[in-house]
């Protein structure tokens, strides 16, 4: 099946993803790398304004005790009808998969008003990409659709400056359509449809993703934060000073089958908590370790 480049007749490198335009590709929209990344501009901190003023107009919802505010917040998050455009994802047959439906925004909702309430109230979970290390059911697939619902608009804009670069894109017998779509507002927060003009491939709209923003696992998975910020926490707590002064600390792989740290959104959830009440924000020690092992080019297994 085609890339991208192949379809169009565009050669070269290019700073979108070139990925099959015909079906679903096992690769991901990570919010966080395009928080690390912060480029192609403006459209990276467009993206970052439109999902920190999303989560923030959720959180705002939660904590209110408003009912009110109660049903527009969990409405808010009921609107993640797969964005089939971009490719990406990982449906069998095509790109129709079944991204995130109604029920997940549910399940966001009700994480949050639950289990991290506490969270929410104390100003540490502020990120989106902070809920696939907290809400079951919510990984790398979900997520990707979910930030490029809310990061609709820069991603579309971003597109229609491709087109604007790659005359292939409307050549040799290929158009652009002019497509209406939901678009995340940050300005009056709320959901709100746009127009944009965008390729089409086999008859149907692209959507195109800078590749600096794709992954093939999230940066911040609920798994990568449970073996490194969630047993290095247990590992200090349990610790001891050997009779040489020097700390001797529990093997993780035991550590893993004690009863409460098992793997698990419920044990990251725990033990997030159980940090807290020390003075230990566990979300912020593992953006570190993400950060630094992004910028030290370490994290190559998780990208594309």
């Amino acid at each position: 099946m085609p890339l991208i480049t192949d379809y169009y007749g565009i050669t070269g490198p290019v700073p979108f993803a070139d990925i099959d335009v015909s079906c679903d590709n096992r690769l991901f929209l990570d919010p966080h790398a395009v928080r690390l990344t912060g480029s192609p501009e403006p459209f990276a901190s467009e993206a970052i304004r439109a999902t920190d003023s999303f989560l923030g107009e959720i959180v705002r919802c939660v904590i209110s005790g408003n009912p009110v505010l109660f049903r527009r917040g969990e409405s808010l998050l009921q609107r993640f009808k797969e964005p089939w455009q971009t490719r990406l994802g990982m449906s069998s047959n095509g790109f129709y998969g079944h991204g995130g439906a109604d029920d997940v925004g549910t399940w966001i909702w009700n994480a949050l008003v639950t289990d991290l309430m506490a969270l929410v109230r104390v100003g540490v979970l502020e990120h989106l990409e902070e809920l696939p290390l907290f809400v079951d059911g919510v990984d790398r697939d979900i997520t990707s659709d979910v930030t490029t619902r809310i990061m609709f608009a820069p991603l579309a804009r971003f597109t229609e400056a491709m087109v604007a670069t790659y005359p292939e894109f409307t050549t040799a017998g290929h158009g652009v359509r002019k497509v209406p779509c939901q678009v995340w507002d940050p300005d009056v927060l709320n959901w709100a449809e746009e127009e944009f003009t965008l390729p089409v491939a086999d008859g149907k709209p692209l959507l195109l993703v800078p590749v600096a923003w794709t992954r093939r696992n999230l940066l911040m998975s609920a798994t990568r934060f449970y073996e490194k910020a969630v047993l290095d926490f247990a590992q200090l707590e349990q610790a001891v000073v050997g009779s040489n002064g020097k700390l001797i600390k529990t093997p993780k792989e035991k550590l893993m089958k004690q009863v409460g740290l098992g793997r698990g959104r419920g044990t990251n959830v725990r033990l997030t908590l159980k940090a807290l009440e020390r003075d230990e924000n566990l979300i912020a020690y593992f953006k570190s370790f993400v950060a630094a092992k992004f910028e030290r080019n370490e994290d190559r297994d998780l990208a594309a």
